[in-house]
């Protein structure tokens, strides 16, 4: 039997997500869904690549983990994203009834969390976790992109 792996494991493969939206000019934010221990769906922010508004991180994860398990519903699922959910992730997650949700940063104007937008009754939401190595890329990335304007 597989030993479980710890939420610093996986938010390290989000971040790894994060790096290659940064590499695409993409706002930085990466996701990955586990599932019985096990990476099911892998995404970053595609706003600018796709020109849609709706195409961050969380979203692109939840389509990509629906499409692997065959099924709209993520039960016993956790998403691992680099930035704590904007109100229409959070939507989409509540929609999904995702078991749980570990993020990395805060977003205390426009998260979830800060907005008091409600996940399902059922999901459980852990936040902090490598939260500075994710604040970091974030802050570089929008330094960088100030210095070009």
């Amino acid at each position: 039997m597989l030993q479980p792996l710890d939420d610093a494991y996986f938010m390290k493969k989000a971040l790894q997500e994060a790096e290659t939206a940064f590499e695409k000019g993409e706002v930085p934010i990466g996701a990955v869904v586990v599932c019985k221990n096990q990476i099911i769906a892998r995404a970053h922010n595609l706003t600018e690549a796709l020109n849609d508004v709706t195409a961050h991180a969380e979203m692109q994860a939840i389509t990509a983990a629906a499409n692997f398990l065959g099924g709209k519903y993520l039960k016993d699922c956790t998403l691992y994203v680099t930035l704590e959910p904007c109100q229409m992730c959070a939507g989409a997650l509540f929609w999904s009834q995702i078991s749980k949700v570990v993020f990395g940063a805060r977003d205390t104007e426009r998260g979830c969390i800060a907005l008091k937008t409600k996940l399902h009754p059922k999901t459980e939401m852990i936040g902090g976790v490598m939260k500075e190595e994710t604040s970091h890329l974030l802050k570089r990335f929008f330094i960088e992109k100030r210095n070009l304007n």
